[in-house]
């Protein structure tokens, strides 16, 4: 708590650890964190992109950006948004396969999606029972991965809908769709922080903005 609490008072200068998920740490932040350091030159940034909630308390990092909201009380968080998730493909898959027209049409198509049963892929195959693991053709672990395959034309598969891209065309939004509750999160005794603070900050806005 002291060396937290002793960490640049008053200037934003010095080194700020950021974590986030694969996709919003690749596909969200790089335009935020570059304007960052065009505002705050001293300003250094370590970008951790991972889908392990990286542990705030014990310093694994001082900003992160979460899709669960935060437990412990010596966090201070603010929700910024319900990041979409829809199903998507490529064009150029569409024009080699066709579009499905219903939930049903899906089976005639490669699906790309999880190999290890994540809480994601439980709770997607709450509501949506096709979602799963023996229907995907392509299977990785990896968001940007998954997200990759997509871009590429190699199937259908799950990515926010912020982040698809040009070539990208969603398909049956009324019957697919997941909203993940984005929080942004660091410890309360980093609110004194300058340099924290402002990443703090510039999160919040840049991702409320959409």
């Amino acid at each position: 708590a002291l060396q937290r609490v002793a960490r640049g008072f008053g200037e934003i200068r010095g080194a700020v650890r950021v974590s986030a998920s694969e996709v919003v740490a690749v596909e969200r932040l790089p335009p935020v964190l570059a304007a960052l350091r065009r505002a705050h030159p001293g300003l250094e940034i370590e970008l951790v992109p991972s889908n392990r909630l990286q542990d705030l308390v014990q310093r694994e990092a001082d900003v992160a950006v979460r899709m669960a909201a935060p437990q412990q009380e010596v966090l201070v968080a603010t929700r910024v948004a319900d990041m979409a998730v829809g199903l998507f493909a490529h064009q150029d898959y569409l024009a080699c396969h066709g579009r499905p027209a219903t939930v049903d049409e899906l089976r005639g198509h490669a699906l790309i999606g999880f190999d290890v049963e994540t809480p994601f892929v439980r709770e997607a195959r709450r509501g949506f029972p096709f979602w799963t693991r023996e229907r995907f053709a392509l299977r990785c672990d990896s968001d940007l991965a998954q997200l990759a395959l997509i871009r590429a034309g190699a199937g259908i598969g799950a990515c926010q809908v912020g982040v698809a891209g040009p070539g990208l065309v969603r398909l049956l939004p009324e019957a697919f769709e997941l909203r993940l509750p984005a929080w942004v999160v660091m410890h309360g005794d980093l609110r004194a922080s300058a340099r924290c603070r402002v990443v703090y900050d510039a999160l919040v806005a840049a991702l409320r903005a959409g």
